[in-house]
């Protein structure tokens, strides 16, 4: 069962728990009490390497490792993993499909009083145009542990996005649950309209469900915890059998989730959409979750949105 406790810290916990293996190795760019790598390094510290303040050169020491057989994860704020990274990460991972897995923790608008600078909200759109990379966006520490577990089977470049504040368990509580890389998990069923969510939106989105199902809307809900390789399928589905889509991230609404499910409907099966999102502007300093209200990323505006999608048909 899992706890209400940030995916982060389950991201941490999974690490460890999962960690025997000897060809896997841990970098941490001097940030292991806010990664959680500090899990691992209590129990294989012979596998752990904090390279300091040197993010490009952590990853392509973790880039260097893969080549001699190891599983590589290298480790920083989801700002620098994405950002002052990306040019070794696209050349020194992706392009020779090295099994490095970048994890980018303190994600989105929740990172709270650090404000735009540290506020990712544009990573998921640059991992996601890398060829070769998986990217993961877990929404509770349950998923987060199934994806960690998933993640360190699987060979290849991976990208796994972990935020800060402690987040209510969801998916341990539905039956037939089931994480799986590229395959998303229906939580809800519905006929009116389909919720796609990933990350902590995940939440609000069931949230969503009953605000609409009290109004006699049926809403289906899909948590699509892996943004690439897309489920297109799940999409093409919901697509078809309720006729209208919203999307909820804690992301940009360019390049995201929402992007990359529109990419789906249009091509397969075109019905209305709308999206909830950061709408293409930088954060701010504030409480975290005071942000998520100020900037729309809650139930009620979920609920709006799958209101307007449904008018549209």
């Amino acid at each position: 069962m899992g706890e209400n406790i940030s995916t982060r810290v389950a991201y941490g916990k999974a690490l460890a728990k999962y960690g025997e293996n000897e060809n896997i190795y841990v970098f941490d760019a001097d940030l292991k009490k806010c990664t959680m790598t500090e899990y691992f390094e209590e129990r294989f510290p012979e596998r752990f390497f904090n390279i300091g303040i040197a993010e490009a050169n952590m990853v392509d020491i973790g880039a260097g490792f893969a080549t001699c057989g190891a599983t590589a994860l290298v480790h920083t704020f989801a700002i620098f993993a994405a950002g002052r990274v990306y040019d070794q990460v696209r050349n020194s991972v992706c392009y020779p499909n090295l099994n490095v897995k970048v994890v980018g923790s303190h994600a989105g608008l929740t990172v709270g009083e650090d404000g735009a600078t540290h506020q990712a909200l544009e990573d998921i759109s640059l991992m996601r145009t890398l060829p070769n990379m998986t990217v993961i966006v877990p929404c509770d520490s349950y998923e987060t542990e199934m994806a960690v577990k998933a993640m360190l089977e699987q060979k290849g470049p991976c990208y796994l996005r972990t935020g800060r504040p402690n987040l209510e368990c969801v998916t341990d509580t539905f039956d037939g649950y089931h994480f799986e890389i590229g395959k998303g998990a229906q939580l809800v069923d519905g006929s009116d309209v389909t919720i796609i969510a990933c990350g902590l939106m995940v939440q609000e989105a069931l949230k969503a469900v009953d605000l609409l199902k009290a109004e006699g809307i049926s809403a289906r809900m899909i948590d699509l915890h892996t943004i690439k390789p897309i489920d297109r399928e799940i999409i093409v589905k919901a697509a078809k059998e309720t006729g209208a889509i919203v999307t909820a991230e804690e992301h940009n609404v360019y390049g995201g989730l929402g992007s990359a499910v529109a990419e789906v409907v249009v091509k397969e099966c075109l019905v209305p959409m709308e999206f909830v999102g950061v709408e293409d502007t930088f954060g701010h300093s504030g409480a975290p979750f005071d942000l998520l209200k100020h900037f729309g990323l809650t139930a009620e505006n979920i609920a709006l949105k799958a209101k307007k999608a449904i008018a549209r048909k």
